[in-house]
């Protein structure tokens, strides 16, 4: 190449403007682990943040099985929210070792860490959870959750100082998930603990997990919010088929159970239970695409899968 093409060439590029999008000075962005115990509200505070739901939720423990994903980007910073399973203090099958394994990798790998507890108190499962958290950490920020159900206001102070007495936390912060009260300062109080940096995903992304795994999770859900205390914890959904056009979606799934008494409690009486929990994660389904669904959900028992590390990972789990 001559030295005139070459000058030509880099004049080209130049016109061409491929310089990345400019982000604000002293933009900001990192990423946040969510931890605490089984049903405190991680879940429903991750999806209050970001305005999607990206991580399911129930009363019952171990819904959260997975590091969830989800990001919310402000004029200012970006923040990459990771939610943990519940950490479960007895360590049984293969699926709760797993489980365990991944909160405290999770802990290793983040900028910042918000502490949920409920604003009703201290339990002795909260202070488990405590133990994980490094007691030199200066990057962990307590949220009490749930101040919605709380009818004496006043406690929270006292609250507040024993909490500083048991760890010493950035910042405490009660909030309501539920009712989306103190969030945007619960983003502040984190965000002083982000490291300027350009955003890392673009900003309409809200979450990383495909529509796959949304869908099956959304199934799980239904499962566990339908039948309540009569589910078994050893349930997991595969995506069997995914067929999408601009028009709709076909989805085969299938619904992996333990044990043949599991399966008639899945399906129900004359298959009603089943029926709800398709019509209901249908709906969910639709909404999440856009566009229509068809789904079908068989249960099928596989025995011994959560304490079985082949089938996890062929289910899905690190």
């Amino acid at each position: 190449m001559t030295t005139e093409q070459n000058d030509n060439l880099e004049a080209m590029l130049s016109n061409l403007n491929l310089s990345t999008p400019a982000v604000p000075e002293g933009f900001r962005c990192g990423y946040v682990a969510v931890i605490g115990r089984p049903n405190v509200g991680k879940s429903t505070l991750i999806n209050a943040l970001i305005g999607e739901k990206v991580s399911i939720t129930s009363r019952k423990p171990q819904t959260t099985r997975d590091r969830v994903l989800g990001v919310v980007t402000k004029e200012d910073a970006q923040y990459v929210f990771v939610d943990t399973p519940g950490f479960q203090t007895k360590e049984g099958s293969q699926l709760i070792r797993r489980m365990n394994r991944t909160v405290r990798s999770t802990l290793a790998d983040v900028d910042a860490v918000i502490f949920v507890i409920e604003a009703n108190g201290w339990r002795p499962a909260d202070l488990e959870v405590l133990k994980l958290l490094p007691r030199d950490a200066k990057n962990v920020i307590l949220a009490l959750n749930k101040t919605d159900l709380s009818k004496n206001r006043d406690a929270l102070l006292p609250l507040m100082a024993a909490s500083m007495e048991k760890f010493p936390f950035a910042a405490i912060v009660p909030v309501s998930a539920e009712k989306g009260r103190q969030l945007p300062e619960l983003l502040e109080e984190v965000k002083k603990f982000l490291p300027e940096s350009v955003p890392y995903f673009d900003p309409d992304l809200y979450t990383d997990r495909s529509p796959r795994y949304m869908a099956a999770e959304t199934i799980r859900e239904k499962a566990f919010r339908l039948l309540g205390d009569e589910l078994p914890y050893g349930v997991a959904v595969t995506i069997d088929k995914w067929t999408e056009t601009e028009e709709g979606a076909e989805i085969i799934a299938g619904l992996i159970v333990e044990r043949e008494s599991h399966k008639a409690i899945v399906i129900g009486e004359k298959g009603g239970k089943l029926r709800e929990i398709s019509r209901l994660a249908r709906a969910d389904i639709a909404t999440m695409l856009g566009k229509r669904v068809y789904l079908e959900v068989w249960v099928r028992v596989r025995r011994g899968w959560s304490d079985d590390v082949k089938a996890l990972k062929t289910l899905g789990y690190d």
